[in-house]
Order: structure tokens, then sequence, then C-alpha cells
């Protein structure tokens, strides 16, 4: 038996991954769950704005590198990453007021709000498709690795060697400080108060004195640079596909609602949970489990429960299993 291999693997495979997914899920989550929790509706062009920043990005990515400007082993999409924020930035404020804010004075209902927010998703998917085109955009550039498997395996000895990717180990740091930062502005802010007071109670924020159209700005410019920033580090972990985009949606909203529509806490717990279950049970265990067991009982088979062409399925049924059984989340945020 040799459990050190195995965990190596493990690492390699599943929890690395998994953890820069869910790092990349949650900061998604919290944008669609901000959208709801404040402005009260299911925002289902979040994909897409996205998309949509990202490239942004990705175009002053391909203006930095065709100028000669880098950041030496990190990638040049960080220096370019302050431009995809503002076009984001940008355009959700234009949609906001040509779009969101006429049904807003109407009191429209959260479905017709959804029913809108689908339109604004195939409008954005259309510019972006027309803009950067359909197929898949490498714009990547640095170090690749800050530590490689053979690397590793010449430190260690070891038959198997740890591979840390820039990007995974990018995408958790950045992660961290966002989500940090993101937290003192909610809960230290006069601005972040206001925000949490009309999420509470609308009626009573008004009555305080609380400007609801720049709650409504604010939030917008938060989202657009929650969600460009999940985009950019998605892309530079995978690579930048628009339709991806409007697939990653599912696993989005199944983080905020598994987590606690409404609830910033649980997007984030919920972005880990849909991750790791994505990847367990995609992952072939086969590797792993003849590290950990006689030879003679070593598995023939992948041990794979389900292909990667089905992870989106995982999503799904986690999804169907806490709204038919808990649907306030895990972290009680409003019923769904």
């Amino acid at each position: 038996m040799d459990f050190l291999n195995a965990f190596i693997a493990l690492s390699n495979f599943v929890i690395i991954p998994a953890v820069a997914y869910g790092s990349q899920l949650a900061l998604g989550a919290l944008g669609v769950t901000l959208i709801y929790g404040i402005l009260r509706f299911s925002n289902f062009a979040h994909g897409d704005t996205m998309a949509f920043g990202a490239m942004v990005t990705v175009l002053m990515t391909w203006f930095f590198q065709a100028q000669g400007v880098s950041l030496g082993p990190l990638p040049t999409a960080l220096l370019a990453l302050p431009f995809g924020i503002l076009g984001c930035m940008l355009l959700v404020l234009v949609t906001d007021r040509a779009v969101y804010r006429f049904y807003r004075a109407q009191k429209a209902k959260p479905v017709i709000f959804v029913i809108v927010s689908l339109g604004v998703t195939f409008i954005l998917n259309g510019i972006v498709r027309f803009i950067i085109g359909p197929d898949d955009q490498r714009f990547l550039d640095g170090e690749r690795f800050i530590i490689s498997a053979r690397t590793f395996r010449e430190m260690t000895g070891l038959r198997e060697g740890l591979a840390f990717k820039t990007t995974q180990g990018i995408t958790i740091v950045t992660a961290v400080v966002v989500v940090a930062l993101l937290f003192w502005f909610l809960n230290r802010t006069r601005t972040g108060k206001s925000m949490r007071a009309y999420s509470d109670n609308e009626d009573l924020a008004l009555l305080s004195g609380i400007n609801p159209e720049r709650v409504v700005m604010v939030t917008w410019l938060i989202v657009a640079a929650l969600a460009t920033t999940a985009g950019v580090l998605y892309g530079l972990d995978k690579s930048f596909k628009p339709f991806t985009y409007f697939q990653l949606l599912l696993p989005i909203f199944a983080s905020a609602i598994v987590g606690g529509l409404g609830n910033p806490l649980g997007a984030i717990a919920g972005g880990f949970v849909i991750a790791f279950s994505e990847v367990t049970v995609t992952y072939a265990w086969k590797k792993v489990v003849t590290y950990i067991v006689p030879e003679e009982v070593a598995p023939s088979g992948l041990l794979q429960l389900l292909s990667t062409d089905y992870k989106f399925a995982v999503s799904f049924l986690i999804l169907l299993i806490v709204l038919l059984f808990k649907p306030t989340g895990l972290f009680k945020g409003k019923a769904v």
C-alpha cells in the first residue's frame, strides 16, 4: 500500500482542481446571490455577463502581448483584468438603465425579470460571439506551473508527481482576496450596510433615507467585478469559449441555491459543494485505488461513475435534491 502516492494522485486530479473550480463557481454564485438578495430577481444573463467581461480582458491581453507588455511568470491577463472589469461595469449599467430600470419602476413580478434577463442573455451571447468568434480562444502566457510533476518527483523521489498550475494558484489566491474584500465592504462600510438594509427590508430602508438607485448601481458594479474576475479565472484555467459561460449558468445557480440563494456565505459553500461533487463523480478512481489496495485485488476498470461529458448533470441532480428537500439551502437563504 502506498498512501502517500495515492494522496498525491488525489491532490492532482481531485483536490486541487476542485478547489480551483469551486473558487470560480463561488465568485460566480456571489454575483447571482447579490442580484437575487438585493434586486430580487434571478439574473439568467449572469453567465454571458461573465463572458463579456472575460472577452474584454482577452482582447486587452492580446493588445498587451502585441505591444510586448507582460508580467513575466504571471499571465498578462492579470494586467488586462481591470479593463475587463470596467468594460463589464459599463455593460451592466447600460443594461440596467435601458432594460431593468423600466420594469423596476413598474414593480414587475420577479418572473418578468427572469424572462427579460433571458432576452438579455441571448443578445449578450450574440454580441460576444460576433466580436471574438465562437471558438476556443487561448490567452494564457507566463509560467505554466508553480511546481511541475517532474520537478516534484525529482525533489521527493516519489512515483507520483504533484502538478500545481499557475492558474490554479492565482484562482485560489484571488478568490480569497476578493471574498475578504466583499465581506469587509458589506459589513464595514456605510454603502455595504445600506445594501444589506435594502435587502432585508426595502420599505424600511427607504424610510431611513437610503437611496435605492445608488444601492442598485453599486450592486451592479460589484456584480460586474465578480463576474469578470470569475470569467477570466475560468478562461485562464480552462480556455475562453463564449458558449461555455452559458453552460456554466447551471452549476453557478446550483451553487447559489444549494448554499442558500441570497446568502453570500452560502454561495461560497455551495460553489465548493458543487465543484467537489462534479469532480469526484466524474473522476476515474483506478489510479488512486491501485495505490492503496493489494496488487491482487487492483481494479481493471476505470472506476468512473460518470463521464466528464455529464458533469453538469451532477449539478442538476444536486440542485433538484436541494429544491425538493431543503429549498432554502444549506445556509437558509431566501426560499426559491
